[in-house]
């Protein structure tokens, strides 16, 4: 959400009307391009163990990483995804605003187990929660984890392991 500067909408007159409306231009560009670097600088990559394949992987663990999410890619290439990672356990939710490829997420929770697994259709506001509290969530191709037999219940035994690799926090 882009918040714009208070007094941007009141009428000005003479020279501070001019600067009032190059200061709040100025500010959006400015913003504009902070938002546009940040989405163009890559993500962590690591490699997960799941269901007898490896998924490459996208960290995303700050919240500008994940409030993009996957948005605006045309592709995710079979067997890699997107790990959300939360500093603590809560119950969240995920949608598809500006999301071009349709996915599947599984909701993981401390103990590395998929609490439940939602199939995302692209553009869509629909909000998909998680069935309780969770630390992450991981997003795939749509059908991806039932293709590949994993279900709720499911333990992610490589994600420890991923967890330790990138310096991300393991209670």
């Amino acid at each position: 959400m882009i918040r714009i500067p208070t007094g941007l909408g009141q009428r000005m007159t003479g020279i501070g009307a001019g600067l009032g409306k190059l200061q709040a231009w100025t500010g959006l560009v400015v913003f504009w391009l902070l938002a546009a670097t940040a989405a163009a600088e890559p993500l962590p990559l690591a490699e997960l163990p799941i269901a007898e394949r490896t998924l490459t992987v996208e960290i995303a663990a700050t919240p500008q990483a994940m409030a993009r999410g996957l948005m605006f890619r045309e592709h995710l290439p079979d067997d890699h995804g997107m790990l959300f990672i939360w500093p603590g356990d809560q119950v969240v939710g995920m949608w598809m605003k500006n999301t071009l490829i349709p996915l599947s997420v599984a909701f993981i929770d401390r103990e590395y187990r998929v609490r439940n697994i939602a199939d995302m259709e692209p553009h869509s506001r629909r909000v998909h929660p998680s069935d309780g509290p969770v630390r992450y969530a991981l997003e795939v191709n749509l059908g991806w984890f039932e293709r590949h037999g994993v279900h709720p219940g499911t333990r992610i035994d490589g994600l420890p392991a991923l967890l330790s690799q990138v310096g991300a926090k393991v209670d």
